[in-house]
């Protein structure tokens, strides 16, 4: 399944930097991270609509629009050479990871407010720790 979801994951990205290349889509190739905010809280609405609604074929797609406008940001620093798609993975993954010590480290969490509050804390240790 992890080869068929990379090759998926792959594919997306292509098609995005395709469409933003040289010989892409004029609109794609013209958005800006703040061209984009208008369509990011569209996407995000859609989204909380289709949960509200209990809609999940409508939720499968606004959670693929929102998607791409992750992608879409990350795709465009990339290409300003600010920062790359996987700089935002591996930092996502590396935040996941910190904040749940009762899953990656020894820390015990066996209800969700324990979870949270581990969260809380992990954030807030980076927080002090970023501004030193």
């Amino acid at each position: 399944m992890a080869d068929s979801l990379e090759k998926s994951f792959c594919n997306l990205v292509e098609t995005l930097q395709k469409l933003r290349g040289p010989n892409g889509c004029p609109w794609d190739k013209a958005q800006t991270h703040k061209s984009l905010i208008k369509c990011l809280k569209e996407e995000s609405q859609e989204v909380i609509n289709a949960i509200e609604n209990n809609d999940d074929e409508n939720l499968k797609e606004e959670l693929g629009d929102l998607l791409l406008q992750a992608l879409f940001h990350a795709l465009i620093a990339q290409q300003e050479k600010r920062f790359t798609l996987k700089e935002v993975i591996d930092g996502l993954n590396n935040k996941l990871i910190k904040r749940h010590p009762h899953v990656f480290g020894s820390a015990k969490a066996s209800t969700p407010e324990e979870a949270l509050a581990q969260w809380k804390a992990a954030k807030l240790k980076e927080r002090e720790n970023n501004a030193k």
